[in-house]
């Protein structure tokens, strides 16, 4: 166990630094803000630019490990939607709010440096991979069952739109996209430039785990307290346990269980948060279960390290 908090508690550790700087004042919410701006629009998409850029595509892009992984994702937002409408007893719209919180594990932020540090840099290939279709593939289930129940919204079409739109302006996307263009291509990039993306890229991971700390200072627990522990409980633990399952269904090679399982396990990320707040549902709840779901999955990662 000694072992496993060796490598999740630096993580961790970062972010909490970020909180108590923010929160004591040292760091102010302007410049979180700054910091996180750097990270989300420059760093991390230089980031992912190298890796989809080197990523070798015969041996990462396995259906398995996608199908594992995303099946748990389409579980976890039925699950969310469904705990929701039968146990909290609020309304659809809210229910697909939480759904979506369920669903949208913070892949980069946390799951990214945790398999790097577990499990090393040269084994994040698989990782990757999942990264490169989890923001399209959430918005376009999330934005769809919006639109699909809310009433006067746009429709179906006009929700693909509003997916489309942000996908192409989403800096991560822009990012994914470019690095496959160049490995499809092969476009040779020149040593400088490689060399300024990967001093960027290098400042990624830390710099955003940071602000990170900071940004969920702006965060309270409140709300409803099953829809934190549902929202939560099914990030946490069915998503990975879901995962691992449909995983060793389909005989998945160690690494891509690894990265499959590690990465389901992680919390709820910002984007929940960001959804419910474009769409006015279920607020409070993604904002806490973001808050409450970091902080629990010190413990929860962990375990799951024990036993992959």
């Amino acid at each position: 166990m000694l072992d496993v908090l060796t490598v999740t508690l630096p993580v961790f550790l970062i972010i909490g630094a970020g909180y108590v700087a923010v929160w004591r004042k040292v760091f102010s919410q302007d410049q979180v803000d700054g910091l996180m701006m750097f990270t989300q629009r420059f760093a991390i998409p230089c980031l992912l630019f190298l890796a989809m850029a080197r990523l070798d595509l015969s041996e990462g892009f396995d259906w398995r490990m996608l199908t594992a992984y995303y099946s748990g994702s389409l579980v976890s937002f039925g699950a969310g939607v469904i705990g929701t409408l039968l146990w909290l007893k609020r309304g659809i719209e809210d229910a697909v709010a939480v759904g979506f919180a369920a669903m949208f594990a913070n892949t980069v932020l946390l799951g990214l440096p945790i398999a790097a540090r577990a499990y090393g840099e040269d084994s994040l290939a698989p990782n990757y991979t999942i990264i490169a279709f989890n923001a399209a593939f959430c918005y376009f289930i999330g934005i769809s069952a919006m639109e699909a129940v809310r009433a006067g919204g746009t429709g179906f079409l006009g929700g693909m739109k509003t997916v489309a739109r942000r996908m192409s302006t989403n800096s991560l996307m822009i990012g994914v996209a470019a690095g496959l263009l160049v490995n499809l291509t092969g476009l040779p990039l020149p040593g400088p430039i490689s060399e300024a993306l990967t001093l960027i890229a290098s400042a990624a991971l830390p710099a955003a785990l940071f602000g990170l700390g900071g940004v969920l200072v702006q965060y309270r627990p409140e709300g409803d307290a099953r829809g934190i522990i549902l929202c939560s409980g099914i990030a946490l633990i069915l998503h990975p346990a879901w995962t691992w399952g449909i995983g060793r269904m389909l005989g998945l090679d160690q690494a891509a269980f690894r990265a499959a399982v590690l990465t389901a396990a992680m919390a709820p990320g910002v984007n929940s948060y960001l959804f419910a707040a474009m769409h006015g549902r279920a607020v409070r709840i993604s904002a806490s279960s973001v808050l409450i779901g970091t902080a629990v999955s010190v413990l929860t990662v962990s375990g799951w390290l024990l036993v992959l």
